[in-house]
């Protein structure tokens, strides 16, 4: 091989390993989250996590990233370790797929269909169709299809480059004599496990050895513990991936290298056994790249038949390893945070479920919030304001935890849909935070009254219920539209607070009525004044809510031109709306204005 062929192998094994990174991508975008849901779900059958576990693998082609995402599941407590052996056994079974796909570059005939099955008949025509998808692409599903086929086409470009530039090496003594040295098991397992450790992928691993397999030096023996290594290999990216997680997570990455091991142990014990005895017919016949994708899902399905009726045993051995220590018995503080996990980052639509689960969650405290801060008018009590700062404090919690990893998050190569549902996500937790910190506000304001033996006339009293039951009104709309992602419900929001924005002018003026004829304080009115600004505000953000709601479906809408045509009267629904609320929430006549 000269200088140029060195050249062609090396930019042939580029393309390879970039297109595979492509088309995993764009697969896993695809899928927005949907997979990773269905993991999630998961019964302990441990039948149904194996057929899973295979099937998620072999969409998004990585068992890898399957294994990856298992380790997150265990360290956020989402799945039980009993639960993520068979997916990870799936898994292994899943990731063969690829093998079989890049088989086909061995495919030998002049036969018109046979042609057509060759790669390199079909590759650049799904380049084409590949690329004019992703230029022209108005929405992420059409760039994401367009992605995943220039991803397969350069991964297979990549591969007949790989088996070009090592097909002239059959004819050189050196290099074979090289690949020789392979017969020897224990070597042939150690080149495989390091090969695939550096690269992280046994698809991409086995793809090289299916490539190098054109220069016919390798026999059924000498790749078996080569794919045995490869298996092994693999395991590296969950064990880096476990660093830093708690002993579940470590567990579920050593269930993962002792699956293999084992079952490396089991098939060579197997196969060289028998072959020993019987000896195999193919045993020393050249293997080809179907050959080697045979050998690769034999191993795996073998494996998993063998190791699936024994998971307890591999629970227990993972136990045995990393045995429960006293600060797991313990309860985990900030346990529900744990659903942030950083592997996550990895499959965006998965990570922002996370934080949308959180976020409602969020919705629900602000919401609680408030409502109780608006009670302790009725009574107030030291206790209770005490709990409303500690709900205030927790909430300013939720906010910070799911803002840093929505931050991490955008910095990932995110869809369209998936960085729009992360920027309507920070700006409504940004929302529900400032609720919550109006709650306080209205206690304190609360708090000052009763410390100054401070009370509202009957009127006052009369006018902020009906004010009260606005606001808990819209807070009950918007929570219910964020968390449901329901544009119906989002929609009523901005009439309601078309109709608080009125009340709080009204009850403003009444009170100021009141305080000239001497029948209010300054100080009650002040204190007034603050408590129903605060109402007015948290509408405010009720609005804001409901109007990144809206837009997420109609994504050319502006905030500011939406809320000004809506009470421009453009819209003959939004005021008919708006006259029903007023009259539910019309404020008791000015007897002394009914007079006049």
């Amino acid at each position: 091989m000269d200088i140029f062929g060195f050249l062609t192998l090396v930019g042939g094994l580029a393309l390879f390993l970039y297109g595979m990174s492509v088309m995993g991508s764009g697969l896993e975008k695809l899928s927005g989250g949907r997979l990773e849901r269905i993991l999630e779900k998961l019964t302990s059958n441990p039948i149904k996590a194996v057929l899973l576990g295979a099937g998620v693998t072999a969409v998004i082609q990585s068992s890898s990233a399957t294994t990856v995402m298992v380790v997150g599941f265990v360290n956020s407590s989402i799945m039980k370790l009993s639960q993520a052996i068979g997916i990870i056994m799936g898994a292994n079974i899943g990731t063969t797929i690829t093998a079989w796909v890049l088989s086909l570059t061995g495919i030998q005939g002049d036969n018109l269909f046979v042609k057509l099955l060759k790669p390199s008949s079909f590759t650049p025509i799904l380049a084409l169709i590949g690329i004019i998808m992703y230029m022209s692409g108005k929405n992420s599903k059409k760039k994401d299809i367009g992605e995943i086929l220039l991803g397969f086409a350069v991964l297979m470009f990549g591969m007949d480059a790989m088996s070009g530039a090592v097909k002239p090496l059959a004819d050189v003594p050196e290099f074979t004599n090289i690949l020789l040295m392979f017969n020897n098991p224990f070597l042939g397992i150690v080149v495989g496990a390091i090969l695939t450790a550096i690269i992280q992928s046994s698809s991409a691993s086995v793809g090289i050895l299916q490539a190098l397999s054109v220069t016919g030096a390798f026999t059924y023996s000498s790749v078996v513990p080569i794919i045995m290594g490869q298996n092994i290999g693999t395991c590296v990216t969950a064990m880096l991936s476990s660093i830093g997680a708690n002993k579940g997570a470590r567990r579920t990455a050593f269930v993962h290298l002792y699956f293999n091991l084992i079952g490396t142990i089991l098939f060579m014990a197997v196969y060289f056994g028998l072959n020993k005895l019987i000896g195999f017919a193919f045993a020393d016949d050249v293997v080809g790249a179907a050959g080697i994708a045979l050998l690769h899902t034999t191993f795996n399905v073998f494996t998993t038949l063998v190791l699936l009726p024994f998971t307890k045993v591999l629970e227990k051995l993972a136990y045995l390893t990393l045995p429960v220590s006293e600060e797991e018995k313990a309860p985990v503080e900030d346990q529900e945070f744990q659903i942030l996990d950083d592997r996550f980052l990895q499959t965006p639509a998965f990570a922002i479920e996370q934080c949308r689960t959180l976020a409602n969650k969020m919705a629900e405290l602000a919401k609680e919030s408030f409502v109780r801060a608006m009670k302790t008018l009725d009574g107030y009590s030291d206790e209770e304001a005490e709990e409303i700062v500690k709900l205030e404090n927790r909430i300013d919690l939720y906010e910070d935890k799911i803002s840093v990893y929505l931050t991490k998050l955008s910095s990932q190569n995110l869809s369209y849909n998936d960085s729009q549902n992360v920027s309507t996500l920070l700006h409504c937790i940004t929302d529900l935070e400032r609720i919550s910190d109006h709650a306080v506000n209205v206690v304190e304001s609360v708090q000052e009254m009763n410390k100054r033996d401070l009370q509202f006339s009957k009127k006052a009293e009369e006018e902020m219920r009906i004010y009260r039951s606005a606001v808990e009104e819209i807070l009950d709309r918007t929570t219910s539209a964020f968390v449901h992602g329901d544009q119906s419900q989002a929609i009523t929001v901005e009439p309601l607070e078309e109709v608080i924005d009125q009340l709080n002018k009204d009850v403003k003026k009444r009170h100021i009525k009141r305080m000239r004829k001497g029948k209010c304080t300054v100080d009650l009115g002040l204190l007034l004044s603050d408590i129903a600004t605060n109402f007015e505000r948290v509408s405010d953000h009720c609005s804001n809510i409901a109007v990144c709601l809206i837009q997420v479906q109609d994504t050319e809408l502006e905030a500011h031109s939406y809320v000004n045509q809506l009470k421009d009267g453009e819209h003959l629904s939004f005021e008919k709306q708006v006259e029903v609320l007023e009259q539910k929430y019309s404020l008791p006549k000015d007897k002394e204005k009914s007079n006049t």
